[in-house]
């Protein structure tokens, strides 16, 4: 009996003990397949935090849109904290931080190299961490390409061929008035319902990088691709700051931030290697790819100064900084 209760107590002594040396999981949400450039950075975002933290913190990424295919509805999960962190596009998340819609402005980026040195610099590190007012940790940037639009119906050269398109947009107030003003008709979907609803009729097209138009299948449906990459919105890895600060103390924060931001190159690199792949892909069936001439690249240009009016207007010091370092 004796024996009995002794070997009790020592079970309930290192319980504690075996709960404690548990690891710490957190879920991250990535709407895009397992060999997408964005995935392959948080397979190596986790990686990194894994061994940096000895594996007391685990992270399981759930690609694929496995937690929703809803850019807009997986930024409110994450906000609420219902969500650890997930990687989605600026253009949703601008909804609840607005300060972030100056990286969206349409042709606001002169090239890429701008776009990295404002993002990476006093500029874009800021407004990271001001996304803390609004309930978030914002983690890192990650490379998102040119958007471009495509289409079912016919070739675009000039802003005027856009007329009449309906455009699947993301959910997001700039992208409905950007599409728009250029005289399509901006129509805001969730992303993984593109091809069915292209597919169906229900949309003409819509406007994404080479990447996400052949990842998707979109360029099977949709055979016409306009490289007019109005906009170079940058992709975002943010946390929920209410689930970051139940379960993790400042260190831990600290580490993972600096693993996200250590991803960044990588993705760059995957994010390259990718394009060109997609390229060829699309080229080889027989896709019409359209280069805009400097005069209609001009026109597109034109059709959206309204946007720096009601949009740039409100972030024009932000925008100010944008055009100092270019």
């Amino acid at each position: 009996m004796k024996k009995s209760l002794l070997h009790a107590l020592l079970l309930l002594l290192a319980f504690p003990l075996i709960a404690a040396a548990a690891p710490i999981k957190l879920t991250v949400a990535e709407i895009h397949p397992q060999d997408y450039p964005t995935t392959k950075g948080l397979m190596k975002f986790a990686e990194l935090v894994k061994e940096r933290s000895g594996g007391a913190i685990v992270v399981d990424v759930k690609y694929g849109g496995q937690l929703g295919k809803g850019e807009k509805e997986v930024v409110e999960q994450v906000q609420f904290g219902a969500l650890d962190m997930a990687r989605i596009s600026i253009a949703p998340v601008t909804e609840f931080v607005p300060e972030l819609e100056a990286f969206g402005l349409p042709y606001i980026w002169q090239s890429r190299d701008h776009m990295v040195k404002v993002l990476n610099g006093d500029t874009g590190q800021r407004l990271l961490k001001n996304m803390e007012k609004y309930k978030f940790y914002g983690l890192a940037y990650y490379e998102s390409g040119a958007r471009s639009f495509y289409n079912s119906k016919r070739e675009v050269k000039t802003v005027a061929d856009l007329k009449g398109l309906k455009i699947r947009v993301q959910k997001s107030k700039l992208m409905i008035d950007l599409v728009n003003t250029m005289g399509a008709n901006a129509t805001p979907i969730s992303f993984g319902e593109v091809y069915d609803a292209i597919s169906k009729g229900v949309i003409d097209g819509a406007e994404n990088n080479w990447p996400s138009y052949e990842s998707t299948g979109h360029y099977e449906v949709a055979k016409y691709y306009t490289l007019d990459t109005h906009t170079s919105v940058p992709e975002i890895l943010v946390a929920s700051k209410a689930a970051f600060d139940k379960k993790l103390n400042k260190d831990q924060i600290a580490l993972i931030m600096k693993a996200a931001k250590d991803t960044q190159d990588f993705v760059i690199e995957k994010w390259l290697e990718r394009v060109e792949a997609s390229k060829k892909k699309v080229v080889a069936n027989g896709n019409i790819i359209t280069e805009l001439t400097p005069e209609a690249r001009a026109g597109f240009v034109k059709a959206v100064q309204p946007l720096y009016e009601t949009y740039g207007a409100k972030h024009k010091g932000i925008v100010d900084e944008i055009n100092s370092q270019k």
